[in-house]
């Protein structure tokens, strides 16, 4: 069986990485640089400006919030809201933070028609595929794990969480992140800083421009060195979700961690699904329910979607894109 173990590499390169200052030349303008393991994978804030003490505090108080989210918001951390309303049979009260992804994840589970859903822990903890020992459950493990899932399992009252079965559990891996991104470039902007970009292992919001267009390249799902695409774009937010970021491989199959809440195994429709949108907690959840729906229904929810745009690369290998897309993406 074989496992990737992206922890390992992140962590040597957070070594690399983990402060620089840069002053480009000719009109005074700094650039910081630093990087910080949170929420599982390297976090990377880039914020450019006149005055690098200033760049430096307001940096440090983005990632600062940002671990905040993830005292939140993390299944891992027995004091956080998501760990607290597994373990309520009926349901509790949250942060407002907390609230407001649950509400837009809500959203995005209506509109994907279940695909995106906040109620497989039990599940993914089934599975095991982010640990050091993961493996395939038997059909019944499936079924009893699944057994009061689904979008209709919670619902929002103000800040309290209605659970409909008390044997629910919360992950919010596949919106949290998004959301804690959003939350940094908002620090960003109060302290001022009007260039800048937060990237989290790949899911990025840019803030501002330099004179020119952001250039995302977007990984190509089965070759680590090489692009499916490189994105033309100006301040947004770009996410991917796709089946090489965490999985393992067993009797020549590949088992990642991104479900289709229909059957409880990994979704096979795609390889990999990135969408932009103005926010990267949208742009998260809709990632995620994009690449569970597949090429086909995945580009209908986000050509349906207001100001969202998207390209889904299926299983085949082939790449798809919405229509507001076209014009801004190079093909390598």
């Amino acid at each position: 069986m074989r496992f990737t173990r992206p922890i390992i590499i992140v962590v040597l390169l957070i070594a690399l990485a983990f402060f620089s200052l840069q002053r480009l030349a000719g009109d005074g303008t700094e650039t910081v640089r630093r990087s910080r393991l949170l929420m599982g994978t390297v976090v990377e804030i880039e914020a450019s400006g006149k005055d690098a003490e200033r760049l430096d505090r307001t940096v440090t108080e983005a990632f600062n919030e940002m671990e905040r989210i993830e005292g939140l918001m993390s299944p891992r951390r027995p004091d956080s809201d998501v760990a607290r309303l597994s373990l309520s049979p009926a349901g509790t009260e949250v942060s407002p933070e907390t609230a407001e992804v649950i509400d837009l994840g809500l959203d995005v589970s209506a509109a994907s028609d279940g695909a995106f859903d906040m109620t497989l822990g039990r599940l993914k903890d089934l599975w095991g595929i982010e640990t050091e020992s993961p493996r395939v459950p038997s059909p019944t493990e499936i079924r009893e794990a699944l057994a009061g899932c689904g979008r209709q399992a919670l619902r929002l009252e103000g800040t309290r969480v209605i659970k409909t079965d008390p044997k629910v559990a919360v992950d919010l891996g596949g919106i949290a992140k998004g959301y804690a991104i959003d939350r940094a470039i908002a620090v960003l902007r109060q302290g001022g800083v009007e260039i800048a970009s937060v990237n989290a292992g790949g899911d990025i919001r840019l803030l501002g421009d330099k004179g020119r267009p952001w250039r995302i390249g977007i990984r190509h799902p089965r070759d680590p060195d090489g692009l499916t695409a490189t994105l033309i774009l100006g301040e947004t937010a770009v996410v991917t979700s796709g089946d090489y970021e965490r999985f393992f491989e067993a009797d020549g199959v590949r088992y990642h961690h991104l479900f289709d809440p229909r059957t409880g195994t990994p979704a096979s429709l795609s390889r990999s699904a990135t969408v932009v949108a103005k926010t990267a907690v949208q742009a998260d959840a809709l990632s995620t329910a994009a690449f569970v729906l597949g090429p086909e229904a995945g580009l209908k929810l986000l050509e349906d979607t207001p100001e969202v745009e998207g390209l889904i690369v299926g299983a085949d290998g082939a790449a798809v894109l919405t229509t507001g897309l076209k014009g801004r993406v190079e093909w390598p």
